[in-house]
């Protein structure tokens, strides 16, 4: 897809830190080159301390490794100007990506300490995909978990993404946008992300155009005559309601109406939005004008949002720009790819883990998998369970989950469904899985949502979703730890 800053997109292998080539390197001359490990990449904390995040942008990261490949150029650039050996050049050049790979599918409701990726295969291959994995998918799971706030706030009323002009950069405008749709949003602005990702576009007027005129009628006769069935009006280039509203009615009353046509909606991008809204509802209405939509933007975000309907606005939709396409009040998705275990000649998978002073640092070992636990009575999500990968899955019998960092904290599940959440991606280095339709994603993400308590979902102090551990894969932590110690 030819949507970025770059001509050739159909090659990111040199999307990587510095550090994943010396380390490749490393491996090869110290005899590592075919060792099998796996990794995980995991993230630590749900932004603005919600209660579950959105996974996205696997459908990249499938793009990626599917034409990961080192060109003469790449190598030309490694050799001259940093001088790795011609052994090192030769690897990358004959390099062809053999990794199995599993991920959560897009959509999926996911939560901390549980892996998003899993990757195993050959040490070299699996350390050089991590910078380009954790790059696409910490962006576009950080855009969709915000908007998925945002579209909660929204109670209902269709949010647009406007904000192509505030992201961080060509690509972050076209995946944002895609990963804001994923979350709810109705469509966006961004042009080409509706070209690449078949998405609703939306938008009609800046205040340039009303200026251009002689005056504000002008402009909304000359915008009506050019879209009589989809005119939705600026009315706060000036004034709202001495000019902007009053003018609008005119222009549905001399304009449209006598081509049997109706005023579609009026937007406003500024001032007091609970009051102007309030006002414009009621000189509408006044008008006949009551089938007449009212859009309003502005710098808003979910806290904002949720005010304006607590507080009576009269909005049937918003456009939601900078802070949704930049997650401004948090703007990191801190996820983190790391080692969880090496696989031994004769196929015996040793477990590997990070332990620091700082306890969040400390991660889970193994090749693991994750399953999900539903309420037969509700359809509820109750708790997820990181396993073995080996671990047979709990078919309905009582199951006794514990808080794996404060174990007396138990509780027995009963009458529940079961659900593994990694799908297998890649098999030797090819693709087995069927991608979905950005559709078929959005329509994902909604039933997941829908499948949390609302308490999990509350902006401030949520309930904390449980992610525990089984027994056998805590043990295996706690093992190690306590050998850690005695060292």
């Amino acid at each position: 897809m030819d949507y970025g800053m770059w001509n050739d997109r159909t090659n990111m292998s040199m999307l990587t830190d510095f550090y994943e080539l010396t380390m490749a390197n490393g491996y090869l001359n110290s005899g590592n080159r075919d060792t099998v490990v796996y990794f995980d990449m995991f993230f630590r904390n749900i932004p603005e301390n919600g209660g579950y995040a959105v996974m996205a942008g696997l459908e990249q990261v499938i793009d990626y490794l599917s034409s990961l490949k080192f060109s003469e150029d790449d190598l030309d650039f490694l050799k001259t100007n940093y001088h790795f050996n011609d052994q090192f050049i030769d690897y990358l050049r004959g390099f062809e990506f053999t990794c199995d790979v599993w991920a959560i599918p897009e959509g999926t409701v996911v939560f901390p300490k549980e892996p998003l990726v899993k990757v195993r295969g050959p040490i070299i291959q699996a350390q050089l995909l991590e910078t380009a994995l954790l790059c696409t998918i910490n962006h576009q799971t950080l855009i969709a978990t915000k908007t998925a706030r945002i579209v909660r706030a929204a109670e209902g009323r269709p949010v647009m993404e406007f904000g192509a002009r505030r992201a961080q950069g060509f690509d972050a405008s076209v995946l944002g946008a895609r990963a804001a749709y994923i979350a709810g949003a109705a469509g966006t602005s961004c042009t080409i992300c509706g070209q690449q990702f078949n998405i609703p576009l939306s938008g009609t007027m800046a205040h340039s155009w009303v200026m251009l005129f002689d005056n504000e009628f002008e402009a909304f006769k000359a915008y009506s005559l050019a879209y009589p069935d989809g005119a939705l009006l600026l009315v706060d280039t000036y004034d709202v309601l001495r000019s902007g509203i009053p003018n609008a009615i005119r222009c549905a009353k001399e304009v449209l109406e006598p081509m049997g046509k109706r005023l579609k909606g009026i937007r406003i991008d500024s001032g007091d939005l609970t009051y102007m809204t309030q006002s414009a509802r009621k000189m509408l209405d006044e008008a006949g004008l009551t089938d007449c939509k009212i859009t309003v933007s502005n710098a808003l975000d979910e806290y904002l949002i949720r005010d304006l309907i607590s507080q009576g606005a009269c909005i049937d939709s918003f456009g939601v720009g900078e802070r949704l396409i930049t997650s401004k009040a948090e703007p990191v998705f801190g996820g983190v790819y790391k080692i969880s275990a090496v696989e031994a000649a004769d196929g015996t998978i040793i477990p590997k883990m990070k332990i620091s002073d700082s306890i969040g640092k400390v991660t889970n070992p193994c090749s693991k998998k994750i399953v999900r636990f539903y309420d037969n009575a509700t359809g509820k999500a109750l708790a997820d369970v990181v396993m073995v990968a080996d671990e047979e899955i709990p078919n309905g019998e009582p199951y006794e989950i514990f808080d794996p960092d404060n174990t007396w904290k138990s509780k027995v599940l009963e009458n529940y469904t079961t659900k593994e959440l990694l799908v297998q991606i890649f098999k030797d280095g090819k693709l087995v899985y069927d991608k979905p339709s950005i559709e078929e994603i959005r329509a994902n993400c909604t039933k997941e949502i829908d499948s949390l308590w609302d308490s999990i979902k509350r902006f401030e102090n949520p309930h904390n979703y449980y992610v525990d551990l089984s027994p056998k894969l805590w043990k295996i932590k706690d093992d190690i730890l306590r050998s850690h110690r005695r060292r």
